[in-house]
């Protein structure tokens, strides 16, 4: 087997149950204990979360402090905001309807505080509106302005023959219609190993690829390891290989025209994820004008090798 190289910050201590560094959306798997909590993190947090997932939690933030304040409304009684009606569910979503107004400052005006107590209420949840709908604005911008990864990996890697060689192969694709160029992709093997008293480590190896920069990124690219000399699983059979216990570790970076900067994403495979003696389709064709046409639904078709 070749020389490993330096552990790349991942560390060499491992065991039998270890779990990939990478997760399949190109996050470390790493769980923080007795780590301290921040507003800075928080934001964070929800400016990496999915569209679904904030827009939830505004709607759901925005129902809870509007219920707290209709709560407290409700509990300085109806003759504080001016309302009619004694029926406690007629104060409280009067009262509900009032915070609204109040927290947005939209102000219809047919209520009103009567009270001091319920004008500090209302002045106190004013304050907080103008807090709240300026880190919502924060938040949307965080949202639009971060950049993007426009790429698809694929689901797993084959092993089949590669000009009369063995290969092992993973295939990306461009997801938009914008300009990707200057792609570049390194990959590394992180083999998890055990030792004589039972321990395991990991031993990290730099992969040589047919091709590790592209200029141009507008279809698919097909990465291409070959098993030769100078490869660390040179010496393993395709059964062998489905056997061992590791991870590959991919970093792909490109210039995206869409945010004028360079884009990095992050992605791993384990030896679970290979295919042996598959090879992948084309996705893209050329249409009767002419047009290449690039068929998402084709990142992950295989044929079996003959």
């Amino acid at each position: 087997m070749n020389k490993s190289i330096k552990d790349p910050g991942l560390g060499t201590i491992s065991n039998e149950r270890a779990k990939r560094f990478i997760d399949p959306k190109g996050n470390f798997n790493v769980k923080h204990l007795n780590k301290k909590k921040s507003i800075q993190e928080a934001y964070a947090y929800i400016i990496s979360l999915s569209w679904y997932y904030v827009i939830g939690i505004i709607i759901a933030a925005f129902a809870c402090i509007n219920v707290i304040f209709a709560l407290i409304y409700t509990l300085l009684g109806a003759e504080a905001l001016g309302i009619s009606s004694d029926d406690i569910s007629s104060v409280f979503f009067n009262s509900f309807f009032f915070s609204v107004q109040t927290l947005t400052t939209l102000g219809y005006g047919y209520l009103s505080p009567l009270s001091l107590t319920a004008g500090i209420v209302s002045s106190i949840e004013a304050f907080l509106g103008l807090i709240f709908f300026a880190f919502i604005t924060g938040v949307l911008f965080g949202k639009f302005s971060k950049p993007q990864a426009n790429i698809r990996f694929s689901d797993h890697m084959v092993l089949c023959k590669h000009n009369g060689q063995r290969a092992l192969m993973f295939k990306v694709m461009s997801l938009r219609k914008n300009m990707l160029v200057l792609s570049k992709v390194k990959t590394s093997l992180l083999l998890s190993t055990q030792n004589e008293d039972d321990s395991f480590t990991n031993r990290f190896f730099d992969l040589k690829l047919e091709r590790d920069q592209i200029t141009y990124f507008a279809t698919t690219w097909t990465v291409v390891h070959i098993l030769d000399s100078e490869s660390p699983l040179k010496d393993f059979t395709d059964e062998e290989i489905s056997k061992l216990h590791g991870e590959f570790l991919i970093l792909l970076s490109y210039y995206d025209e869409s945010f004028n900067q360079d884009i990095h994403r992050a992605h791993s495979y384990t030896f679970e994820d290979i295919l042996v003696n598959k090879r992948f389709l084309r996705a893209f064709e050329y249409n009767e004008k002419g047009q290449m046409e690039l068929d998402h639904n084709k990142l992950n078709v295989f044929k079996k090798e003959l």
